[in-house]
């Protein structure tokens, strides 16, 4: 027999053991009453199925069904979850001898001790041992574990059972008989876990099978516990077999109590999914954050690149203007999603360590290293961009001044080479007397030196045509024309000037007489007349200044030239006296004059008429030179407005920088008291954007006057954009830092003492060794090295030889690293 008087357990001191010693006898109980033999057998058959279909099988009777030692190895090995030796297949007695002895080993192995029961008893199909052996599997595996505020096994149950029923009417649970056979206690049972499946004011205590059987019904439906007892067999014994009982209550129990740590797994599962949905989530948003603010930078550099040339100011400041408005209203929002995404980034990792989750990866190209990578070649190629748009600019300015210049000199050419070629073929020498072709060569003389004054204007017309073909000019194909019509036509003058000589001194020889008072004009009146048309073209000039140095230099030359105005005034006036000598002189002697100067086609009517215009021209030109010294005073005041508010921006922006990285270091109080500073903090900088966006506005009057340098201060609205832009990044991340140190803090248990000594030690460290074994650079970087992390480590009670994971990285920002630690 089965010693059921012994522990079930060798490690159980009480429950079971207590229970069993006090049990009667087996064999007595089943000779007492044979009723209970049979609520045994149909009890224990049905407990044995509610685990052997778990496997696919089932037995139909309880002492013939386990003989060959199969079914009964294959029920341990479903109620224990282990693996028991492979049974032999054999039909002989021996095998199923062993397969049965394999059994018990397994049993006694769990620390039942077994008497005086062998295999052939359960071979042989002995109904009472085998009926023995049954019970104490139950005990052992389905009663033993109960525990409910320290009793176990049958006093646990007991206990759990009136725990369960004692707010319910007419249920008194005192034992595991007479207590269950009106049904109300089973009843109650199933109400106080499922009361959607019970109506229990409806039941009545005289009406026990009733009560059974709804029970029964109920359990086997919705709970999946099949029927073990028979109603009427229980109302119909005097006391119910209490193994019969016990067995079928302790299903209700692992049936209950398997539902709530169901329940509560599956609630520790969802908050888990919940958190990996989130981190999932977070995921996704870092990937397509990232994989847009990369499409966008990769469509924006090829647009920076792009150094298709225009053909005019205008258009080139189109592109200005849209450059400006890229710097202005698309870049911003895009700064800001790259900042979030850093600080995305730095979250999620945050998260996923605290949750023990692998590191987050983003795919290939898209981490915040290729982020910044292709940030830092978008800001080059910005950069190179706007260089190039300045001298283009410059460029097209300069092309506009030199072919308008090069026009006026073309037609001032081609107006005086008008007719000269005709003039230069004539023959009319061939008929003249001598005095007249003597007058022909004098006037001959005259044009070569008039030639030889617009020579230098021819010069310049080639010299500004190359000028403009080396600076790319877009219409270079008909200045290229022009100038070579001219260019060809000066060669032509200049053999028909040496032609027309050569005839004229061929017939000089026969003309002596000559009028060099005409001469003497003709030679005078040339040049002055070439100088009043060179001063009407410099003083019709067009000019283009920068500063007021260039301006001023421009107002000396032209004071200089009205200091030569006096002698050039004497000059006309000595040219005039001339042809007053040439008339006295005919009046005198009463020679017929002719219609005009032999020598020279310049009369002393068109010196005067040019005299006066080149005076009416000088005051003109006072006033332009004066407007554009005022205009280069108006821009100086601009530098000097725009330099004055951007050295005042950038001194705020370099102390508000110094400030952050002071506090970072060295911030008091708790995190939460730190982390409201830090908004504050953040607040009063973002306070000041008014002086920036005044700073904007200042710069913006400077681009629209074209001012392009600043000798009043060294910063650049670029490089206070860029400072601007760095505070509002490193103060969000400052924040973002102390955040991570509160969610570290919390999910670590770390006390604000404990916080406050690592703090202390890390600040400690960083600058006594950054000082002491570094060559006194007290830097504070925020960031300690291997040695220094070792220091720290053992100032705060770590022993580090032991503790090998403890690695050679510094920690970053020496607050959140020591905490993670």
């Amino acid at each position: 027999m089965v010693d059921y008087h012994a522990a079930n357990n060798q490690s159980t001191v009480g429950g079971a053991q207590t229970y069993m010693e006090q049990e009667n006898d087996w064999d007595r109980d089943l000779l007492l009453d044979p009723a209970w033999e049979k609520q045994q057998r149909k009890t224990f058959t049905a407990w044995c199925n509610s685990h052997l279909r778990k496997a696919g099988t089932q037995i139909e009777n309880i002492e013939q069904d386990f003989r060959d030692g199969l079914k009964l190895m294959l029920l341990l090995e479903v109620i224990s979850g282990e693996r028991l030796p492979k049974p032999e297949r054999g039909k002989m007695r021996v095998h199923k001898i062993n397969n049965v002895n394999k059994a018990l080993d397994f049993i006694a192995s769990k620390g039942v001790k077994l008497v005086s029961i062998g295999a052939e008893e359960i071979v042989d199909g002995n109904a009472k041992m085998t009926l023995g052996m049954i019970w104490t599997i139950i005990l052992r595996f389905a009663i033993q574990d109960i525990s409910v505020e320290e009793t176990s096994a049958k006093e646990g149950l007991l206990l759990w059972c009136q725990r369960k029923t004692a707010p319910y009417k007419n249920v008194n649970v005192q034992n595991f008989h007479i207590s269950w056979k009106d049904g109300l206690a089973f009843n109650a049972l199933i109400h106080r876990h499922r009361p959607d499946l019970i109506d229990y004011d409806s039941l009545r205590k005289d009406d026990p099978v009733t009560n059974l059987n709804n029970a029964f019904e109920v359990a086997e439906k919705h709970l999946d516990i099949p029927k073990m007892l028979d109603a009427e067999d229980i109302v119909g014994t005097l006391r119910p077999d209490e193994k019969a009982i016990m067995t079928y209550v302790s299903c209700f129990y692992h049936a209950f109590s398997g539902a709530q740590k169901a329940e509560t797994a599956a609630n520790r599962i969802c908050k888990v999914l919940a958190v990996n949905q989130e981190n999932e989530q977070m995921m996704e948003d870092y990937e397509k954050l990232a994989s847009d603010l990369l499409e966008w930078i990769r469509r924006t550099i090829p647009w920076l690149e792009n150094r298709t040339q225009e053909k005019t100011v205008n258009d080139m400041q189109v592109k200005q203007e849209d450059f400006r408005d890229y710097r202005c209203v698309h870049k911003p929002p895009k700064v800001q999603e790259k900042c979030q995404l850093e600080i995305s980034f730095n979250t999620l990792q945050t998260k996923l360590r605290l949750s023990n989750r692998p590191a987050f990866m983003p795919s290939e190209g898209r981490m915040v290293s290729d982020i910044n990578k292709a940030w830092h070649n978008l800001e080059g190629a910005e950069k190179g961009y706007e260089e190039w748009i300045l001298s283009e600019i410059r460029r097209l300015e300069r092309l506009e001044h030199l072919a308008v210049k090069f026009h006026q000199k073309c037609a001032i050419h081609e107006s005086w080479t008008d007719g000269k070629e005709a003039m230069l073929t004539q023959k009319d020498y061939e008929t003249c007397t001598l005095s007249e072709v003597k007058a022909l060569l004098r006037k001959h003389e005259a044009f070569e030196s008039d030639l030889a004054a617009h020579q230098d204007r021819v010069e310049q017309i080639a010299a500004i045509a190359q000028e403009l073909n080396e600076l790319d000019y877009y219409d270079a194909a008909s200045v290229n024309a022009r100038c070579q019509k001219i260019c060809d036509q000066w060669d032509v003058l200049g053999a028909l000037t040496h032609k027309r000589k050569e005839s004229l001194e061929r017939t000089e020889k026969q003309l002596e007489s000559i009028d060099e008072l005409y001469l003497e004009y003709a030679k005078r009146a040339a040049p002055f007349n070439n100088w009043m048309e060179g001063a009407m073209e410099d003083l019709q000039d067009m000019f283009i200044v920068h500063n007021i140095e260039e301006i001023q230099g421009l107002i000396t030359a032209h004071e200089q030239f009205k200091s030569t105005l006096p002698e050039a005034n004497k000059e006309r006036e000595a040219i005039q006296s001339i042809q007053s000598e040439v008339q006295k002189i005919a009046q005198s002697n009463g020679i017929k004059l002719s219609s005009g100067n032999p020598y020279t086609s310049i009369t002393p009517e068109s010196i005067n008429s040019k005299w006066e215009q080149a005076m009416a021209m000088v005051p003109l030109r006072d006033n332009a030179l004066q407007e554009e010294l005022n205009k280069q005073n108006s821009n100086d005041t601009l530098r000097a407005t725009f330099a004055t508010q951007a050295n005042t921006v950038g001194a705020y922006i370099q102390a508000k920088m110094e400030e952050v990285g002071r506090i970072s270091i060295e911030m008091n109080g708790t995190l939460e008291d730190q982390l409201t500073n830090l908004k504050e903090y953040q607040k009063s900088i973002i306070s000041y954007t008014p002086e920036i966006n005044k700073l904007e506005g200042y710069h913006q009057h400077i681009q629209e006057a074209l001012i392009f340098d600043n000798q009043y201060t060294s910063y650049t609205m670029e490089h206070l954009r860029v400072g601007w832009e760095q505070l509002l990044t490193t103060i969000a991340r400052t924040i973002n830092e102390v955040e991570n140190q509160i969610l570290t803090r919390d999910a670590k248990g770390i006390s604000q003492e404990q916080l406050y000594e690592y703090r202390a030690s890390f600040n400690h460290f960083d600058k006594t060794l950054n000082g002491g074994e570094r060559g006194a650079r007290h830097d504070h970087s925020g960031a300690l090295q291997a040695e220094e992390f070792k220091a720290c480590l053992i100032s705060l009670g770590y022993d580090v030889e032991k503790d090998k994971q403890v690695g050679a990285q510094g920690l970053d920002g020496g607050r959140a690293g020591v905490i993670g630690v």
